[in-house]
């Protein structure tokens, strides 16, 4: 079973860590705690039945338009979870 949570500072290290084993591009922790702080509601976790952070979206608004939108900056889903729908499911959103 896998769960949808809140990413917190808490767990950042859990996030960065499945982002250094699955993406090719390695974030500075600086870079997590500035979308935590800035768009909170938008960076989520996954968790298993465990609670160890198995895949992560981390998202932000674009602050520069006159449109509100924004774009998914960085979506990862551990190999060993993959192919169940993670990173399709709707309770991504809110």
């Amino acid at each position: 079973m896998v769960c949808k949570c809140k990413a917190t500072i808490v767990n950042l290290l859990a996030v960065q860590a499945c982002n250094i084993f699955r993406l090719p591009e390695n974030y500075q922790m600086k870079y997590y705690l500035y979308h935590i702080l800035s768009w909170l509601q938008l960076f989520y976790g996954a968790e298993d039945y465990n609670g160890r952070i198995i895949g992560y979206v981390l998202a932000k608004m674009e602050e520069e338009s006159n449109k509100c939108h924004g774009h998914i900056t960085s979506l990862v889903v551990l190999r060993t979870h993959r192919k169940l729908g993670l990173a399709t499911k709707t309770t991504w959103r809110h």
